[in-house]
């Protein structure tokens, strides 16, 4: 027997508040459908995730407009287009994993900006 007291499981998230954040990434309609339930049941989770995914929106937007001026740059700018949407789709996998896994985890480079510009939002 050791002295040293047993530190219990980690208790997974409820149900819901997985719901919550895994439907936001789903689509711009995923996102307003888990805004919605987030509003009937406010969960740290959910209000996590969902900052999470309006930062990734808002990128997309930004995306697009600059890919409107790069498409017209030959080779340099397609490739950088490219690039810049491969690192978005990185971004969105790796964020609806941490959804799914129920886990409060930023996405890499952007996600510590999305929560401090996004902070008071959603709470």
């Amino acid at each position: 027997m050791s002295d040293t007291p047993e530190t219990p499981p980690p208790v997974a998230p409820a149900t819901e508040d997985r719901t919550v954040a895994i439907l936001s990434y789903l689509t711009i309609i995923g996102f307003i459908v888990a805004l919605v339930l987030h509003m009937n049941k406010k969960t740290a989770l959910g209000s996590y995730h969902l900052r999470q995914c309006l930062g990734l929106i808002i990128t997309a937007i930004a995306l697009s407009i600059v890919g409107m001026v790069l498409v017209f740059i030959p080779i340099i700018g397609w490739l950088t287009l490219m690039a810049c949407w491969i690192g978005f789709l990185v971004l969105w996998v790796m964020g609806l994993i941490a959804a799914v896994n129920g886990q409060q985890k930023p996405m890499p480079v952007v996600g510590d900006y999305y929560q401090k510009w996004f902070a008071g939002a959603f709470i």
